[in-house]
């Protein structure tokens, strides 16, 4: 069965962005539009993969990988940041949250794919 990929960004545009490239690359998507309705999703779908982007309004991504974090049920599953970010800083920041990998706006497709297999096989 394929992989079953949560999506966290308050952007439609990339949350339908990712759902095409995705589920071309044969994985099974949901999404949530910030980190609130990201938690909640993830207790619901119980996913393979969260991507998470992190400026976000109410709960950013960094908040949203510290509270998946917490709960037993996620501790081993892979998150990968995916957001326009590049610096230093938050790429340190998010993997002390516990994030797996970062991936830089805009994506490439194939990469991103290749990204996903690496810390989901």
């Amino acid at each position: 069965m394929s992989k079953l990929i949560l999506t966290v960004d308050d952007s439609a545009s990339m949350r339908m962005l990712l759902k095409a490239t995705l589920t071309a690359q044969g994985f099974r998507i949901e999404a949530a539009n910030d980190g609130n309705h990201g938690l909640e999703r993830m207790l619901e779908v119980q996913p393979d993969l969260l991507i998470t982007d992190i400026n976000m309004p109410g709960m950013d991504g960094f908040g949203l990988i510290e509270e998946v974090r917490k709960l037993p049920q996620f501790r081993g599953t892979p998150i990968l940041v995916l957001s326009t970010e590049f610096a230093e800083d938050k790429k340190t920041r998010a993997r002390s949250a516990g994030a797996t990998g970062w991936i830089t706006k805009p994506f490439d497709a194939e990469r991103l794919a290749s990204a996903i297999r690496r810390v989901c096989p």
